[in-house]
């Protein structure tokens, strides 16, 4: 009598989550490289830059930003994690610092695009940007999510399908699918992989109380 087969481990409520982080971390790696052309007084054709501000005010703020505040973090509210202290108000300030930092680089990009001033600008911008968006991903893969995933798991379903509705109405607002940010990553990745990082950024030391 053959053995039954292993029961299949729990969907993680955070997936679909990490899986934006995979693709957010391309474009700031190209954000990156760009930052440098333009620091060394290179040009940085006009169709990246707007590929770049495309993907962080639609992809990264109203999708991605969007999908943990309309579903992970009520979730997590329920499970009995407060929102006005602790990991959820942390995330949610770092959400308004880099709305904050985005509408910088967008203003700095359309000089940029008009007649290529606003050079430094933009530079510094996307330095802030790609340094404060890295350090974030690094606090929600290596804590919130984690704590999220042991919180969660009791109605991992729920949360996964809340994800996955927030995600369809956020990029409806933005009048685009998710294949169009994938494919925006992924164009960007070729384009700036000559000018790769000079070493990946080291995610800080958070410790939060669950």
């Amino acid at each position: 009598m053959s053995a039954a087969a292993p029961a299949s481990p729990p969907p993680s409520p955070t997936a679909s989550l990490r899986r934006d982080h995979d693709l957010i971390e391309k474009v700031v790696r190209a954000m990156g490289a760009a930052a440098s052309l333009l620091r060394r007084g290179a040009d940085v054709p006009p169709p990246v830059i707007g590929q770049v501000v495309d993907f962080t005010s639609n992809f990264t703020d109203v999708c991605h930003h969007g999908k943990e505040e309309d579903a992970l973090f009520p979730a997590l509210e329920r499970a009995g994690m407060p929102s006005r202290m602790g990991p959820i108000a942390v995330m949610l300030a770092e959400h308004e610092t880099s709305r904050e930092i985005a509408g910088r680089m967008a203003r700095a990009a359309e000089s940029y695009e008009r007649d290529g001033s606003a050079r430094g600008e933009l530079a510094s911008a996307m330095e802030e940007y790609a340094s404060h968006i890295t350090e974030h991903i690094w606090k929600e893969n290596n804590r919130l999510f984690m704590m999220a995933d042991a919180r969660l798991a009791p109605s991992a379903g729920r949360v996964a399908a809340d994800l996955d509705a927030a995600e369809e109405e956020r990029l409806g607002r933005a009048g685009a699918g998710r294949d169009r940010y994938e494919r925006i990553a992924g164009d960007l990745s070729r384009s700036m992989a000559g000018e790769a990082d000079r070493g990946a950024a080291a995610g800080p030391s958070v410790e939060w109380e669950a």
